[in-house]
């Protein structure tokens, strides 16, 4: 069951930690490279295609992404699903990051490619967030003597540093 917003709301602020800007304190990058190419190889497989899979991921806050392709689609655009380094956190979007507004993307990701996409996301214990609400202007507890400072939620949890 996805998560409200005021639930996500305090699960970012939760992660959100000053001194671990990269990944979490325990993070296990096998483990989680280990998810991350089980969700690869069952989202291969709902959709009957090949998803271009990006493992190659350094100095980011996010683990790798994975993109759908507008072929394997019904919703007439390639879907993009990146996995962050915090909190089974992965976001969902509609053609590349930032593509599409709220009200677009309701229109246009079509429900039958959601819920494929949740169903696996569910499966593997992920939590999806919201794109929309991850643009959101960054208020947390960001370390200020780093080089990194997040503009937005979407810096903090899911883009480079």
């Amino acid at each position: 069951m996805p998560l409200d917003d005021q639930h996500i709301w305090a699960l970012l602020k939760n992660l959100d930690d000053p001194n671990h800007m990269e990944f979490p304190q325990n993070y296990d990058h096998a483990a989680t490279r280990a998810r991350f190419d089980q969700l690869a190889a069952r989202l291969d497989q709902r959709f009957r295609c090949t998803c271009t899979v990006d493992r190659g991921v350094q100095d980011a806050n996010h683990h790798g992404t994975i993109v759908i392709p507008t072929s394997a689609t019904v919703s007439g655009d390639h879907v993009t699903i990146t996995v962050s380094n915090y909190g089974n956190l992965v976001a969902v979007t509609l053609g590349n990051p930032g593509s599409y507004d709220e009200e677009e993307e309701n229109v246009l990701f079509e429900t039958a490619d959601r819920r494929l996409i949740d169903d696996e996301l569910d499966t593997l214990g992920y939590i999806a967030v919201s794109e929309h609400l991850l643009w959101t202007r960054y208020d947390g507890v960001s370390n200020h003597g780093t080089c990194f400072e997040p503009r937005t939620w979407w810096d903090r949890f899911f883009d480079y540093i």
